[in-house]
């Protein structure tokens, strides 16, 4: 080998080894290196580990782009989180500055400490309005300026494996930037007792936040405001307001969470027509009011969620809301499994509830309410099935509706309601298949009862109340003592097929306008029982039949 082809070889070997040096992460460490984390990512370049030793450090952290800051350990099981998160911890002094308790920057990490005391936390604060469901709290954003435990401000990075508790703010605020990718994974932290929300994700942030845990903190667990993150398989608990809180124009991903015993809501969705999330998967149980909240015009797509045991309903909507909402199980909950509220628009699909304490479906009064609702089974809830209130339009078709026992009816229609009823199954007992005093159309329904019970309370399949309108086309009734029972109301009732009666298939008293009954067919084999009825004014009563059993 020439001296010359060795001296060219020798000074590309150490030109290599050179940048393979270059790219070498460096570790440094705190406080055996350098005595603050601060003096620490000063050290550090992009890639290198900053790794900080057990202590506690009264200091708030600017991170530098690409470096990791990671507490000393292995992931350990604390009596909270990882023992080293709650063995390493920043203190930010409890005073007021502008300055985070840590501030994110691009591409960098924080992984596994416990970071608290930035911001003034209000004990006697938190207390009042957590003794008062949060229904004291002023109605702000959760996008108002403030210091965070950990902030995040229109930059990806990585956040895991933190603590962060009793912060005068939001734990862990995220803050994108229009036109800016803010995309953070905020991953397997905890945020708890902190005055604002324990996550928040704001202003175009598209943030992960997955596997988080989130309790007791001053609004909502996990927030969103003018944001659309993914948010998933998250616990959020015990909070003042909402277990997870979406508002201002968001329109996350919201899968597989669990919202139980926050104060108000276990998701709470408000503000505006553009708030359009998808919430799908979740559980939300034992919350103080609804399992799932909608209101203020929000719209979102709410889909195979389990909501029970909540304190009021386990779906609520009001204040104009326009959810979708669909093969839902809501049991068990204190008022109703769906219930709408002031003038809300909402489609309700293929849901199943059952067992809750008042209705399974409930409309409450309003001005001018609209509701589609389709494929539904709703059985066994204790009082009704379905209860419509005035100011409702309701179209019902395909549900099975249902319940056993007791006197009250399946379906109650108000006065001022009005409700269309096509190709459902209305089945059980008490006074009533529906009981109206508003407006119904009924066509092609199966109204089936238990038994057929000949004296005592009422028997209906449709019981008219003085006022009310009924048409009632092509549908087959068994069991009830009366297909029809009315007085003082405005009736049609066409080609219906009426078994196992009791006398009078149809009892139309005082009719108020002239009756229309014909081509209605009833299968007995007492030739003195009769179809048809009327007192009144007669109307038109033709071609009905009474046939024998075969």
């Amino acid at each position: 080998m020439s001296v010359k082809y060795l001296k060219y070889s020798l000074v590309a070997l150490s030109l290599l080894v050179g940048n393979f040096s270059d790219g070498v992460a460096a570790i440094i460490h705190v406080p055996a290196g350098h005595e603050t984390i601060q003096a620490g990512i000063d050290a550090a370049d992009a890639g290198d580990t900053v790794l900080v030793a057990a202590g506690t450090y009264r200091e708030r952290i600017r991170m530098k782009q690409g470096v990791i800051l990671q507490s000393a350990g292995d992931h350990t099981k604390g009596l909270l989180g990882l023992k080293r998160a709650e063995a390493t911890i920043i203190d930010g002094g409890g005073n007021q500055t502008d300055q985070a308790g840590v501030q994110m920057a691009a591409g960098s990490t924080i992984d596994g400490f416990t970071i608290t005391n930035i911001g003034q936390y209000d004990d006697a604060t938190w207390n009042k309005h957590h003794a008062t469901h949060g229904e004291q709290q002023s109605h702000a954003h959760i996008g108002q300026p403030g210091v965070a435990g950990i902030a995040v401000m229109g930059v990806s990075c990585t956040v895991q494996n933190n603590i962060v508790h009793h912060i005068g703010y939001s734990g862990i605020a995220i803050r994108g930037e229009e036109g800016k990718e803010c995309s953070p994974h905020i991953y397997r932290n905890i945020c708890y007792r902190n005055m604002g929300g324990g996550i928040g994700s704001m202003h175009h942030s598209t943030a992960v936040i997955e596997e988080n845990i989130c309790f007791e903190n001053f609004y909502a667990g996990i927030g969103h405001d003018e944001a659309s993150p993914s948010v998933i398989n998250n616990i959020c608990y015990e909070n003042i307001r909402s277990g997870i809180g979406i508002s201002e124009g968001s329109c996350p991903v919201v899968k597989g969470n669990k919202c139980y015993k926050n104060r108000r809501s276990g998701m709470g969705i408000r503000t505006g027509k553009n708030t359009r999330p998808l919430v799908e998967g979740n559980i939300c149980y034992e919350n103080s009011m609804a399992g799932i909240g909608v209101s203020e015009e929000a719209s979102p797509m709410i889909r195979k969620n389990r909501c029970y045991k909540n304190g009021r309903v386990g779906i609520g909507s009001s204040t104009h809301a326009s959810p979708t909402i669909i093969n839902n199980e809501c049991y068990e909950n204190k008022a109703a499994g769906i219930a709408q509220a002031s003038d809300s628009v909402t489609v309700l699909i293929s849901n199943y509830c059952h067992h809750n304490k008042a209705a399974g479906i409930a409309f409450a009064t309003c001005e001018s309410g609209q509701s589609t609702v389709m494929n539904n089974r709703v059985i066994d809830n204790e009082v009704i099935a379905v209860g419509i209130n005035s100011g409702w339009t309701v179209s019902l078709s395909g549900n099975e509706m249902s319940r056993k026992g007791g006197l009250p009816p399946i379906i109650m229609v108000a006065k001022g309601a009005e409700a269309t009823f096509t190709d459902n199954i209305i089945r059980g007992d008490g006074v009533a298949g529906i009981r109206v005093a508003g407006k119904v159309r009924a066509e092609g329904n199966k109204f089936e009862a238990t038994s057929l019970r000949k004296v005592g309370p009422p028997s209906n399949a449709i019981w008219a109340l003085p006022g009310s309108q009924i048409i009632m086309i092509e549908n087959i009734i068994n069991q009830w003592r009366h297909a029809l029972q009315s007085d003082e109301a405005v009736i049609t009732a066409v080609n219906n097929k009426i078994t196992n009666f009791h006398r009078v298939a149809f009892v139309i008293n005082k009719s108020i306008q002239p009756a229309n009954a014909f081509g209605n067919i009833a299968v007995s084999n007492n030739r003195k029982d009769k179809v048809v009825s009327i007192e009144g004014k007669i109307g038109i009563e033709k071609d009905n039949k009474l046939i024998p059993e075969k």
